[in-house]
């Protein structure tokens, strides 16, 4: 008698899935909604309560144009944009050298694992409670840490207000996302350093090229996956601040200079004035939409740019030898 053939494909689909439930009730469903949302009149204003009425685009252009009481989204997207450099850039550089000295088998460091802990440790703490920490050490009292450091160095006579500067504050906001997660990008840039083949390494060094060669010849080419990776990842979230300007701007989004009366207000922190304050959900939908918009452009262009293109290169002219081969052979 011939037995009846046994079918595992169905256990497969079963064990995944949990996983496509719970995504599409907790985050494709309320994206659908958030759409759907973005595309009508629908606010709570106290007792005034006022659709769900269809506007069509409006509440995109309101936002644009800067009608929905506050600054345009050029203004708060260059905000966001110029205070994610200030902290990204450092970031990867530091990320990048603690990396190398970590994974380089010259310099056989030691203890590098208590290293590893410490400088991932700020990256467990909480961020509006990490800001809190900030908050207090540069208020705008001569006693605070900050001041003290500048009067006690006889930089200023009088104290300096962190907060009320533009560049200062934007400095402060810079440097808490920098503290927070550098610690994360350099264990990603080890786990892909350490994925290098030694024998690379040990051929180029053999044949007399310099530490500085080998990092930005092989090691730099070879880690740029988990680069591209990096950077996306660390954008998206960069677009997506909200925390540490929230708390150490008091939520308002200040200081203000000339055209620009919110420089630390960020996408986010906008969306949440809408949500929380006015209640406007259209409003709220169609920046959500927007932000959306440009994470997946921004993200197309770090992809694009960082990425290596020579590969389709490498992979067309394959297929024209295959093709030249096919010719003479027939």
């Amino acid at each position: 008698m011939r037995r009846k053939s046994i079918s595992y494909a169905k256990w497969g689909y079963i064990f995944i899935a949990p996983f496509f439930i719970v995504y599409a009730i907790f985050q494709l469903w309320p994206l659908v909604i958030t759409i759907y949302n973005s595309f009508f009149q629908f606010y709570d204003d106290g007792i005034v309560v006022a659709g769900p009425n269809f506007v069509g685009l409006d509440n995109y252009t309101a936002f644009i144009t800067g009608e929905l009481g506050g600054a345009s989204v050029w203004i708060l997207v260059g905000n966001t944009i110029i205070m994610w450099i200030m902290g990204f850039v450092p970031q990867i550089i530091v990320s990048l050298l603690f990396a190398y000295w970590f994974t380089n088998k010259r310099l056989d460091l030691k203890c590098t694992s208590v290293f590893k802990s410490i400088i991932y440790m700020p990256n467990l703490i909480m961020a509006s409670a990490f800001s809190l920490l900030i908050f207090s050490l540069f208020a705008n009292t001569p006693t605070s840490f900050g001041n003290s450091i500048l009067m006690g160095l006889n930089i200023t006579n009088t104290k300096f207000d962190f907060l009320g500067d533009p560049w200062a504050a934007r400095g402060l906001v810079a440097l808490m996302n920098f503290m927070m997660w550098f610690g994360n990008t350099t264990i990603l840039l080890m786990a892909a350093m350490m994925g290098v083949d030694e024998s690379l390494v040990e051929a180029a060094d053999i044949d007399g090229c310099s530490p500085n060669q080998i990092f930005w010849k092989i090691t730099m080419p070879l880690i740029r996956p988990i680069l591209v990776y990096v950077m996306i990842t660390s954008l998206v979230g960069g677009l997506q601040m909200f925390d540490v300007p929230q708390v150490l701007s008091r939520g308002l989004g200040t200081p203000s200079v000339p055209g620009n009366p919110y420089v630390c207000k960020t996408l986010i922190m906008f969306l949440n004035d809408n949500i929380t304050r006015t209640k406007n959900y259209g409003a709220a939908g169609a920046i959500s939409v927007i932000l959306f918009i440009v994470c997946a452009a921004f993200s197309m262009l770090v992809y694009y740019f960082f990425t290596d293109r020579n590969l389709g290169g490498a992979k067309s002219f394959e297929g024209k030898d295959k093709k030249s081969k096919k010719k003479k052979e027939a």
